[in-house]
């Protein structure tokens, strides 16, 4: 038996239904058409001057906060020296306090210091007085020489040569030169005992117009005895920048004693003789000057075992550039074998210096 075929009814609510589906979906369709898609795209791109201020933004922010953290710490170093300065303070104020104290004591025995201070000028003016009367009594006694002193025969007289002045420096040449007048016996005589060349005529000699000279200083004036070789000394120990007064009869004879106990050696340095005159205060205004040849040495150091003529007259040249002006220099030049130049160069000196030279006779002093 043949099936039958099913009729399916027809139900106009079905229908109705997709046609509203239908048209919806056409609407969106239609509205997804309509809408500007570019506004979506041009919001997803970037845009580079945004970004650039962005990044410099971020820039300043990161300076912004190391500008901070120095800040932070500016204030705490600031913090810290003002607690240290008001504590300098206070230190400051208790000092002021404590001085002002101290001044106020003095100004109640400001009286009392007065008289202290005339009591003490008082004092000075008699010992003024005193050395006054001590050397007019010592001028009364012994005349005007400073010490005595006995020479051989008549021959106690220097003619030509200004003895004098208020501050009157020796200055005696210690080499070993001063031993002999020959290059030979020299040689011979600096390699015997010290007591043999103490006792060498020509050393004896200069200890003696040292001692002539010393005889013959004012008694109101100043002194200082020096020597130099190859350095330069203060004859009496601890005094090299002290003047010393001829009317200390004791100091003097000390003085003369630590001549007589000097012994001749090494090279003579002049340049190193006249930088020390130029170096004292006050300066002396009167020089005497006992050698016996051109120095032998300078400030430049030189390892010639030997020396020329013409380097004793360079180095006599340098040693006047250090020479103050207007200090007479009076030199007593003692023979010597080989330096033939050293006379006319020391009366240069005497020339130049408003000074004198002489070469005195073999039985002076």
């Amino acid at each position: 038996m043949a099936r039958k075929k099913l009729k399916r009814s027809f139900d106009p609510i079905s229908l109705a239904f997709l046609d509203v589906m239908s048209c919806g979906f056409g609407a969106a369709i239609l509205l997804f058409l309509i809408i500007d898609h570019n506004v979506t795209e041009s919001r997803s791109q970037e845009d580079p001057v945004l970004s650039a201020e962005v990044a410099m933004l971020e820039v300043d922010v990161r300076e912004g906060q190391e500008d901070l953290f120095q800040i932070r710490n500016t204030l705490n170093q600031v913090s810290m020296e003002v607690v240290e300065a008001q504590g300098l303070a206070e230190r400051i104020q208790s000092e002021i306090d404590e001085f002002m104290a101290q001044l106020a004591a003095l100004e109640g025995n400001s009286m009392a210091t007065e008289e202290s201070l005339e009591a003490l000028r008082a004092d000075v003016q008699s010992l003024e007085e005193e050395l006054l009367r001590l050397q007019a009594s010592a001028v009364e006694e012994r005349g005007t020489s400073s010490r005595e002193f006995v020479g051989d025969g008549d021959r106690q007289y220097l003619t030509g040569m200004f003895l004098g002045g208020n501050r009157i420096v020796i200055l005696i040449d210690t080499s070993a030169s001063m031993l002999d007048d020959t290059l030979v016996n020299i040689i011979r005589t600096r390699n015997m005992p010290d007591d043999v060349k103490r006792a060498a005529p020509k050393w004896t000699r200069a200890v003696k117009i040292v001692e002539w000279i010393s005889s013959q200083l004012p008694l109101i004036s100043q002194y200082q005895v020096m020597t130099f070789n190859e350095s330069v000394a203060s004859v009496l120990p601890g005094t090299d920048d002290l003047w010393l007064e001829v009317a200390d009869q004791d100091e003097l004879d000390e003085v003369i004693r630590q001549v007589q106990l000097l012994v001749p050696q090494g090279g003579s340095n002049l340049e190193a003789a006249f930088r020390a005159i130029a170096n004292m205060s006050p300066r002396p205004d009167n020089v005497y000057l006992i050698t016996d040849s051109l120095p032998t040495q300078g400030s430049r150091p030189s390892n010639a075992r030997t020396i020329s003529p013409r380097d004793r007259l360079r180095l006599f040249s340098d040693a006047l550039q250090v020479m103050p002006q207007n200090i007479p220099v009076n030199t007593i030049l003692l023979p010597m074998e080989g330096d033939p130049g050293a006379a006319a160069a020391y009366w240069q000196l005497g020339l130049i210096t408003g000074g004198s030279f002489l070469t005195p006779s073999r039985d002076w002093p």
